[in-house]
């Protein structure tokens, strides 16, 4: 298919395409709410049926009764073609306040450019660019394309090995497709070549029993909250590097990252300065980090005078490519069990962890995507991307399909506000994206056959 035959073609088809997502959207899959669970089997079922309807053979499948369900399908390209699996979630995080949004959440609203509503990005509108490619090439599929759309993504995909394992055959693929990531910026293409991993801890200090009055005591015996202080500190040096030993670094692309736009899309506030140094892509995607994105302690209204007996932290730790999450967390525990002021009790409690990525992106699948790219945005030129945040699944298809070559792609911009109020997609980007994989199916057959 001609590149101006795929425009046409997804422009034909982008009123029912917008139409299915927004019915999507409108399904309140939220798989960390048990409450919604039936939403999640609505949902699964509801994505079975569009592609049921594209000429797919699908089942729901789940690890075990109760758990999430995932859709699973096959339609057959010509003989001797290249198989592509596509990846997509259903799943969705919650919407939280609603007052937070300038629109209710679960109804898909367009203001300017964008179709604001949960999932409305993050991911249904991934599993709607695979229909869009799979509809626009209709029975003339260039490639056996396999489906694979998870429904539980948002709570850790848990079950996601067990599912990779039992049913191999069903998804093995010579090129895996993920729709789950995003793009450098609004007109410009990207694929994500590196992703960090995710170590959580919570982290108790104690340093009494019970609490006691400051003034009878204060002065001798530590309070928790400032041994924890003094704990948090010790994370980073004085610049703001993460100052945990043994942790691994690396260079990142040479991408320019200007100083207006990351205030922008940061949403710092006036005069703040950055930690860390080096590149601001290095900081962001190829070095750790440290965030304490939680505590447990008395709040100031209505604190009574004593000293506190125990505090809590959650310590978000984001780990470089090329680092794993065993070496990370002990180093990290090791810091803090040394780091830890006089001679308080600490507590560490891994909560999760996820793997990092590194994807090495040559080979053909690599060319006909940023060929697909370059063709659906112009001419512009496709940026390898790294991600700060964590898709700690990806490593699980590396290691299930080690042969496959892994392209993680998505509809997501630095302004999408994924898994906060108000996500919004962009929708000149989506529909270049929807042309984007079709001439990807295109490219990968015709480099084959």
């Amino acid at each position: 298919m001609p590149v101006e035959s795929a425009r046409a073609k997804i422009q034909e088809l982008l009123p029912q395409l917008r139409s299915d997502l927004e019915d999507l959207v409108r399904i309140q899959s939220v798989s960390a709410d048990p409450a919604r669970a039936a939403e999640v089997e609505r949902s699964a079922a509801a994505t079975q049926a569009l592609f049921d309807a594209e000429g797919f053979s699908t089942q729901i499948i789940r690890a075990y009764d109760g758990a999430p369900p995932a859709v699973i399908g096959e339609k057959l390209g010509p003989a001797g073609a290249p198989t592509v699996l596509l990846y997509a979630h259903h799943d969705v995080q919650p919407e939280n306040d609603h007052r937070e949004w300038d629109s209710h959440p679960w109804t898909p609203t367009e203001r300017g450019d964008r179709l604001y509503g949960r999932g409305a990005a993050d991911d249904k509108a991934g599993i709607v660019a695979h229909l869009a490619a799979v509809r626009a090439l209709g029975d003339d599929l260039p490639v056996t394309v396999k489906l694979f759309i998870e429904g539980e993504e948002e709570v850790g995909s848990e079950t996601l090995p067990e599912l990779l394992d039992s049913h191999r055959a069903e998804l093995s693929a010579d090129v895996i497709v993920i729709a789950d990531s995003g793009n450098w910026d609004i007109g410009v293409p990207a694929l994500t070549t590196s992703l960090r991993g995710l170590v959580r801890v919570d982290v108790e200090v104690r340093t009494l029993d019970h609490a006691v009055h400051s003034g009878m005591w204060g002065g001798l015996v530590p309070d928790a909250l400032v041994a924890l202080s003094r704990l948090i500190a010790s994370l980073h040096d004085d610049v703001g590097n993460v100052a945990v030993a043994g942790l691994h670094a690396g260079p990142a692309a040479d991408v320019d990252y200007p100083e207006e736009r990351l205030r922008a899309e940061s949403g710092a506030v006036a005069g703040i300065q950055w930690i860390g140094d080096g590149s601001a892509v290095e900081r962001l995607w190829t070095r750790p980090a440290l965030s304490i994105t939680g505590l447990d302690a008395p709040k100031v209204d209505g604190a009574s005078n004593t000293l506190v007996p125990s505090a809590r932290a959650k310590i978000s730790m984001r780990i470089a490519p090329g680092d794993t999450t065993a070496n990370a967390l002990a180093c990290l525990e090791r810091h803090l069990a040394e780091h830890t002021p006089w001679g308080a009790e600490l507590t560490v409690t891994l909560v999760d962890a996820g793997e990092a990525t590194q994807i090495e992106a040559d080979g053909p699948a690599y060319d006909a995507a940023r060929a697909a790219f370059r063709d659906a945005w112009g001419g512009t030129e496709p940026v390898d991307m790294g991600v700060g945040g964590s898709i700690p699944f990806i490593a699980e298809f590396l290691g299930a399909f080690p042969n496959a070559s892994v392209l993680v792609t998505g509809v997501e911009d630095p302004d999408t506000r994924a898994h906060g109020p108000n996500e919004g997609l962009h929708l000149a980007e989506f529909e270049r994206v929807c042309v984007a994989e079709t001439l990807l199916l295109e490219y990968l057959g015709r480099d084959q056959n």
